[in-house]
Order: C-alpha cells, then structure tokens, then sequence
C-alpha cells in the first residue's frame, strides 16, 4: 500500500474558517484515502481564539516550531490567511522553494505585482503552485452551459463582508469563462453597494455587482440564448477534489496566467473603489 502523502498547513492565526473546515473536507473527499493531515503552524493566534496547540488537539494535527518544520516535514502544502494576502508571499517563501506542490488561498496576493513575484519565486525552485476561489468550482460552472454558449456578456452578482476580500470569487467567475484580457475597467457605487463594468479587447464585457448579502449568481448571454444560475453547488467539494489532485500529480487546474489576470483585476477594481 503506498504511503499517504502528508498535508501541511502554514497560517497567520490557525483558529480561522478555513483551517477549521479544511481537514474534515479533505478527509472525506474521494481521493482523501491518499493523503493524511500532518504539521500546522501560525504566526499569532487572535485574541480569544484557539492558539495552535489546542487547534491541532482537536483537529487531529501536530503543532510545529516553525514554517520550515511544516515545509520539511509536509509532501504538499497549504497557505491559507484567506483574509489577509499581504502576507502570503511571507508565509510561502520557505514553500515556494522546496519543490513541494504549494496550494496558497484566495486572495492569491494583495497586488499584481506580489502576485509575480510569488510565481517567480516558485519557478525557480520548481515548485508546483495553485490557487483558486472556489466560485470557480460550483457544478453551474463546471458543468460547461455557460461556456457553451461563447458569451457576449458575462453578469455576476455576490457579497461577502468586504469587496476588497470577497471581490475574488466574481472575478474568478468572471475569469473561468471569459479570461482576463480586459482593456477597460468602469465602476459606480461605495464599499457598500458596487458595480463594475469590464471591456474586453474583443468586446465582450463582464460586470459584477455587489453588496453585502448578494447571493453568487451568473446570467450568461451568447449569440444562441443565455443561462442564468445560482452558482455555489458543491463549490468546495469540487475545490477540494481539485486541490487533491494537484497534490497529487503537481498540476495546477488553474492556469498561472488567469491567476495572474485575476490579481491585476482585482488589484485595478479595488483601487478604483477606494479612489471614489
């Protein structure tokens, strides 16, 4: 029987959404027999939170001494601070130079120009890399019926506590379907209530609208009719699948280059927002 490859976590505090959902979802997804939970650090826990060694007791994972205890001691890796990613760069630079497959969490950086340099920095020691929202994994999108139809227009609708952290998910809605080769960026609106209009060099356009309590939805329209869904059906389920098999085998589901689109995107959305 082949050994299980050990999963590794690397975070700024442990007792957040994602660390705490994470290993139950790994544990139960279909490939989730090959691989087991091993070494977790963070950098600080917050105030009134677990601290690592009481994450790990209950979460069934061993507390580091270091991010190099987890890089050495890990096959592949995660980099979670989903809501902070100016320090994912800094938490991943021991990762991205070990060869390991590194899976770093949405947003996958706080600028383009970080979102650079982490690729760099992984290409050089060729270390497999990935990131992705889950939006981009709903079954309404996996499916193909948006896709299908060669869309002209792309709509989006979603919400979250801020625009700045949850603005990934639409634009990674956006990107799965219609790429990132926009040439022009109009916005109206506030932190609050907002909506984004994007030009493509083709022509097609793509707009988000958000605002706190928005549900994930898609309409769609091509030259032969339009589909309009929800889209949030298994999201993580899928993404989990998806990161097991990057694990696996070392190739990332997204491309590096809508990845990279996605950062400038959201990089230009946000500064347009705070320039209001």
């Amino acid at each position: 029987m082949a050994e299980k490859k050990k999963i590794g976590f690397i975070d700024l505090f442990i007792d957040e959404w994602h660390a705490n959902n994470y290993p139950k979802w790994f544990r139960n997804a279909g490939r989730g027999g090959e691989f087991e939970l091993g070494y977790a650090w963070e950098e600080a826990p917050l105030e009134g939170r677990r601290n690592l060694q009481q994450w790990c007791a209950e979460m069934g994972m061993i507390p580091a001494a270091s991010i190099e205890e987890v890089v050495e001691k890990s096959d592949c890796i995660c980099v979670l601070a989903p809501s902070n990613p100016e320090v994912h760069e800094r938490l991943a630079e021991a990762a991205l130079k070990s060869g390991k497959p590194v899976y770093i969490d949405k947003p996958f950086a706080s600028s383009f120009a970080m979102a650079e340099r982490i690729f760099a920095t992984a290409e050089k020691y060729n270390t497999p890399l990935m990131s992705s929202s889950a939006l981009r994994f709903s079954d309404e999108l996996l499916s193909g019926k948006a896709q299908e139809l060669n869309p002209v227009l792309f709509t989006t609708t979603g919400g979250g506590r801020t625009f700045d952290e949850y603005g990934i998910h639409q634009l990674e809605m956006i990107a799965s379907v219609m790429g990132t080769d926009v040439k022009n960026i109009s916005f109206t609106g506030n932190e609050d209530r907002l909506s984004l209009t994007y030009e493509f060099a083709n022509g097609n356009m793509a707009h988000i609208a958000y605002s706190l309590f928005m549900p994930f939805t898609i309409t769609a329209a091509g030259e032969k009719g339009s589909v309009s869904f929800t889209a949030s059906s298994h999201i993580f389920e899928n993404l989990i699948d998806s990161m097991l098999d990057f694990f696996a085998d070392g190739k990332s589901r997204v491309p590096k280059e809508q990845t990279l689109g996605i950062a400038k995107l959201l990089e230009e959305s946000i500064a347009l927002l705070h320039k209001k």
